[in-house]
């Protein structure tokens, strides 16, 4: 994946990003004084990584993370986003070492607790792009999301 190029990556991200802020528009309200934080989420198994920040709604794709983060929250793709949707819990992921969290602390949990707020449901954010095909498209990714959740949450187990 090195090579792509990240824009289309980052174009797609960015719009994901602002139809959840215009479906959700209270998200980040709950940052609080955190509400200017920028958050570097490093995937550990891509190669690129996410500058989001709150105040206003913006999500850069990065090669690297830059050194000006107010926190960087690092864990496999599959936790990230089940962490998004709160299919899984972030205090167990830490102290498995599944997620590691860097920086202003306080600023990730009023962060965690803004996403949690708004239940985030990604299949059915995704799935509403595809227009009249959303609902198949829902059904395949939602399939999808379960098989690799499911499937992380039993390797977990047998640890």
């Amino acid at each position: 994946m090195r090579p792509l190029p990240l824009l289309p990556l980052q174009l797609v991200l960015s719009g994901f990003l602002q139809r959840i802020v215009k479906r959700h528009p209270a998200i980040f309200d709950r940052l609080g004084e955190h509400a200017k934080a920028r958050f570097g989420i490093k995937p550990t198994d891509l190669p690129f990584g996410f500058v989001v920040e709150a105040a206003p709604p913006r999500l850069s794709v990065v090669r690297e993370l830059p050194s000006a983060l107010d926190a960087r929250i690092s864990a496999s793709l599959v936790n990230l986003l089940a962490l998004l949707e709160g299919r899984l819990d972030g205090d167990a992921l830490m102290f498995s070492r599944d997620l590691v969290i860097e920086g202003d602390v306080e600023a990730v949990l009023a962060l965690r607790n803004a996403i949690d707020d708004a239940q985030l449901d990604l299949v059915g954010e995704f799935a509403a792009l595809f227009g009249p095909l959303g609902v198949p498209a829902g059904r395949v990714l939602g399939a999808a999301r379960d098989r690799v959740i499911g499937s992380s949450r039993a390797s977990e187990e047998f640890r």
